[in-house]
């Protein structure tokens, strides 16, 4: 190859690459829906659940008065495709007003937001009569449970051994009323407990039988 030809390719090359890293910076992002609902006097007062098409999510569960930050978590394809599946069928909240039209009790604000790109939609509602919308605000809180029963568990682990006990029987009543999406999440602090002699026999055995449990629902 000459010089000449060789210079050409090189420049057709780096261009090439230019352009590729420029498609892939440019390219849009997938979509996000969020759910917040906020409920003064409440426990907790704040909740607010992202969850993204490409699978990062994150939570914030607090009172109000306290800090304000949200934690990563993962929520697994099939939660977030019937999240993405049921926004859809709300027209991605693109739609009349999803309040009840009467006057009940304040049972706090919840709000649904679809965001891609320049696209943004946004529902709000106090109580809402929509089985669609029902169902996508359970999964939501369901979520939300979820995570503040595992960081319940997790706090009692390092910090109040015997309050571990009592934070599994708040487990066991979340799953007697179906009200976890992902209940294999809480596996290994499960079986954590399980397994280490620090914590009494009770939990112990709770532990054991709640892991045995979750994983027995997953097979069938």
């Amino acid at each position: 190859m000459t010089p000449r030809r060789l210079r050409l390719s090189f420049v057709f090359l780096f261009t090439f690459a230019l352009a590729c890293a420029s498609a892939v910076l440019s390219a849009p992002g997938g979509a996000t829906i969020t759910y917040r609902r906020l409920f003064k006097g409440s426990v907790p007062e704040l909740i607010e659940i992202k969850v993204s098409e490409p699978g990062k999510s994150t939570f914030e569960i607090r009172q109000l008065d306290e800090e304000q930050g949200a934690d990563e978590f993962e929520v697994g394809p099939a939660v977030r495709a019937k999240i993405f599946e049921l926004a859809g069928k709300l027209n991605n909240f693109e739609i009349a007003d999803l309040d009840v039209q009467k006057r009940i009790a304040n049972l706090g604000i919840k709000t649904f937001r679809y965001e891609r790109d320049a696209e943004k939609h946004e529902a709000t509602f106090n109580y809402t009569l929509n089985p669609t919308a029902t169902q996508l605000m359970q999964i939501f809180e369901g979520l939300a449970k979820q995570q503040n029963d595992l960081v319940t568990l997790q706090r009692r682990v390092r910090f109040d051994h015997l309050g571990v006990n009592d934070a599994l029987r708040q487990l066991e009543s979340d799953l007697d009323h179906q009200l976890l999406p992902e209940p294999e999440r809480l596996l290994p602090v499960l079986e954590q407990i399980a397994g280490d002699s620090k914590f009494v026999d009770i939990a112990r055995t709770r532990s054991r039988a709640l892991a045995e449990r979750i994983r027995n629902s997953r097979e069938h």
